[in-house]
């Protein structure tokens, strides 16, 4: 029996709300995943960033954009 039927056989027999609760958490750890992942991302981006801002790579600030 997979995973995704275990937890299908545990709920089935539940009252309405307390599977609605359920549901309620699985969608709050998935956001929080969501929203690490995207945290992980901009830290990254940030890093990143901070190796590009650096005194030998000021003779780009003068260059006109095309």
């Amino acid at each position: 029996m997979s995973l995704a039927d275990e937890v299908y056989q545990t709920l089935k027999p539940l009252p309405e709300p307390l599977v609605q609760e359920v549901l309620d958490f699985a969608l709050f750890l998935q956001q929080r995943e969501e929203a690490m992942a995207w945290r992980d991302l901009m830290q990254a981006q940030t890093t990143a960033l901070n190796d590009w801002d650096n005194p030998e790579n000021e003779v780009w600030n003068d260059v006109p954009a095309v």
